[in-house]
């Protein structure tokens, strides 16, 4: 009984703490934790939901259609070798977005946050193909990596929610072992890939 609901708590651990959900998250506490939150409250849901639209309706929907035009069950998303469409589809549409903020003129350190997301999913596909990482650890640990370089541009002191997310991280990677979706090597290195990726991608490129 235990373990059935442990399998429980990670499933729904998993579905909340979707990959697809991170540039949208962002993009939300940079407007409220941020002078940003100054900006017009059009401008603001405009952006959100243009990043809203490209990283998470979109995917979700093509994924939606990969999967029922296959007979796929969830689970069979699971293996690697079927990770291949889908990592390409959100790849395509997460450029799409990145070259629509550009044109929009969105400022460099904003769009950083797609550009670190766009970089984490191509690593995650390129290794895909030798070995599965997890891409929910990759998404947790860009969001702190995103956290740090923010905090660092802004000089916000956000000790507080660093350490919830350390901890949310820690109970997905736990939900995504106990779900037998990961191992805990590629638990660690999907959070490595990550957090270096939050980093880079809204600081360095």
């Amino acid at each position: 009984m235990e373990e059935k609901y442990l399998r429980t708590a990670a499933h729904l651990l998993s579905i909340i703490f979707r990959p697809f959900y991170v540039p949208t998250v962002g993009f939300i506490a940079l407007f409220l934790f941020t002078y940003l939150g100054l900006l017009p409250m059009r401008y603001q849901v405009i952006i959100v939901g243009v990043v809203y639209l490209f990283t998470v309706v979109l995917p979700m929907l093509a994924i939606y259609f990969y999967q029922k035009v296959n007979g796929w069950s969830l689970r069979h998303l699971g293996h690697r070798e079927k990770r291949i469409v889908p990592y390409a589809m959100t790849i395509a549409s997460y450029v799409t977005c990145l070259l629509l903020m550009y044109r929009m003129g969105i400022p460099r350190f904003m769009s950083g946050i797609l550009v670190s997301s766009l970089l984490a999913i191509v690593i995650c596909a390129l290794v895909n193909i030798w070995w599965k990482i997890s891409v929910h650890m990759a998404a947790i640990g860009q969001f702190i990596g995103g956290m740090v370089s923010f905090s660092l541009l802004f000089y916000y002191d956000g000790v507080g929610w660093f350490c919830l997310a350390i901890i949310v991280a820690g109970l997905l990677g736990t939900s995504r072992i106990i779900l037998r979706q990961h191992s805990l090597s590629e638990v660690i290195v999907g959070f490595l890939v990550g957090l270096v990726c939050g980093i880079a991608g809204i600081l360095f490129i």
